[in-house]
């Protein structure tokens, strides 16, 4: 069977073809085999879905275009635990069992499939290659930390677990990769009561109402108390929002939920 050779733009593919780095993400991804189950975002020709394999009791490909499916299905039919999956990763139910997702996804649809895989009950990690200004931003790693990261912080750990040069796909993209990882903590840092409050506190003060995070706060806490929260957590009363890290956020939380 001929493999497609053209790459779809509107898919945002590009494939990576460095099998030192597939490597270091099947290993990232998979520390541990045999995993029982492992769901694989965009496939592709199946690169990285060869070295996932034999660390997996049971791997889910998934590829949203339509010729390379015939081509996986043949390249793997001798693989008794991976099953294809022709179609939208995005639109599959998460499984009710324990799972982790790893992939090299396409750029432009990082942020949904993130989306996914934090709202999967049952997921215990996932491991994306994604550009590596995201992987970046949401980690921490310019010094800055986003909604996104603080809101989910108390469940989840982001960390950025490596770089992929752009050379190492084809076609070659704009931009260097950077392998996040997102592990879900197997004893969340606050308890489930407790997360609304910390939901409302966290958006409050990235609203920017009232110019500075202290200014925020102080619109639905005392201000005695944001101050004291402050105190607590070593902030300065002009620090900006995205400059606090989540440790000090849970450092404000308690003092300002107590």
């Amino acid at each position: 069977m001929a493999r497609p050779s053209r790459v779809s733009r509107a898919l945002s593919q590009n494939f990576l073809t460095d099998r030192a780095a597939a490597a270091r993400l099947a290993r990232l991804a998979v520390p541990r085999p045999k995993t029982p189950l492992l769901l694989e975002v965009g496939a592709g020709k199946g690169a990285l879905t060869e070295l996932l394999a034999p660390r997996c009791r049971t791997l889910l490909a998934y590829e949203i275009d339509e010729r390379l499916v015939p081509v996986l299905g043949a390249r793997f039919s001798g693989t008794p635990q991976v099953r294809v999956i022709g179609g939208d990763f995005l639109a599959a139910c998460p499984p009710r069992t324990v799972f982790s997702v790893a992939g090299n996804v396409p750029f432009s649809r990082t942020a949904a499939i993130v989306d996914w895989c934090l709202r999967a009950p049952a997921l215990t990690d996932a491991t994306l290659l994604t550009q590596v200004e995201y992987a970046r931003k949401r980690t921490g790693d310019y010094g800055s930390w986003t909604l996104l990261t603080v809101l989910s912080w108390p469940r989840y750990e982001w960390r950025l677990a490596g770089r992929v040069g752009r050379r190492s796909f084809r076609p070659v993209p704009r931009v260097d990769a950077g392998i996040l990882r997102i592990e879900r903590r197997g004893v969340p840092l606050l308890p489930p009561g407790a997360l609304p409050g910390w939901r409302h506190l966290v958006e409050l003060g990235f609203s920017g109402v009232g110019g500075s995070l202290h200014a925020s706060l102080c619109r639905a806490r005392p201000r005695r108390r944001v101050d004291a929260g402050f105190r607590a957590a070593r902030l300065d009363r002009d620090v900006l929002v995205g400059e606090v890290a989540p440790e000090r956020w849970l450092r404000l939380h308690e003092v300002l939920a107590s």
